[in-house]
């Protein structure tokens, strides 16, 4: 067993974990035994026997055929339960309802996860289909302006080496690329995400700065079709009232509740 935060780490949990967050990576494309076992260098058998586990508590599931695996409906009760418990997503749910009817577009929160950000919640637009983003969905952060609204909150010192990964043409692939891009929103106060996560959508990110270092931030997607200077600037404004309306009501150290590490 390996060591973690001192503790030594269990080999057993720690491979149910790896299973899991690869049945979940892959969304709807499901698994074969052996693309599983393969992946995680274990043992055929261990492999089946683990599964079998997790069907029989609803972690996993499998087809009619029982030869291919996916995350189970667990996986769903348990991520409503840290969305319902967390107090940071009850604070600023109102909040993002009233900037999507302000602006009608849509607004998210996301919180940073190692180099991704995960969305927690979400208010669609009525004026256009869904995007790609949602809640669940993880991204990595150097690709959108939730993810580098909370980057620039930290030294460039910690992001990682290059090149990363492109979603688009448009995407910053280089340290020294996005290094620049933060300290331009370090000095606006927000980051500006133009078609760098998904083609066709600029988004405006802004962090929330009631954790030190921010780990929270909220969000504004728009259509590039109907993003004018003026949208632009009234998008501004209402996204840094949003947060400052949820920096006010944000109680310091979890309010009385328990400030999880995340």
């Amino acid at each position: 067993m390996s060591e973690t935060g001192g503790a030594r780490e269990v080999k057993s949990a720690a491979r149910t974990v790896e299973l899991l967050e690869l049945l979940a990576a892959r969304g709807d494309r499901p698994a074969r035994l052996q693309e599983l076992a393969d992946e995680l260098e274990v043992p055929r058998s261990s492999m089946y026997a683990l599964l079998q586990t997790l069907i029989s508590r609803g972690w996993v599931r499998t087809d009619v055929t029982g030869s291919l695996y996916g995350i189970g409906i667990h996986a769903l009760l348990t991520g409503t339960s840290y969305l319902d418990s967390d107090p940071r997503v009850r604070l600023v749910r109102p909040y993002l309802d009233e900037a999507s009817q302000a602006l009608g577009e849509t607004i998210h929160m996301a919180r940073l996860d190692g180099r991704d950000v995960a969305y927690l919640a979400t208010r669609e637009s009525h004026e256009y289909l869904r995007t790609i983003s949602r809640v669940g969905r993880r991204l990595p952060a150097h690709v959108g302006a939730l993810g580098k609204a909370l980057l620039a909150e930290r030294p460039d010192g910690e992001l990682p080496e290059g090149p990363y990964r492109a979603l688009t043409p448009n995407t910053r692939t280089s340290r020294e690329a996005l290094a620049a891009d933060l300290a331009g929103v370090r000095a606006r106060g927000w980051s500006i995400d133009r078609e760098e996560g998904v083609l066709g959508i600029v988004g405006f990110g802004f962090a929330l700065r009631y954790d030190t270092p921010a780990q929270d931030a909220i969000s504004c997607s728009v259509p590039v079709a109907r993003l004018s200077a003026a949208h632009e600037e009234r998008i501004v404004a209402v996204m840094r009232e949003t947060r400052a309306k949820i920096e006010a009501r944000a109680p310091g150290g979890g309010g009385g509740s328990v400030h999880w590490r995340s």
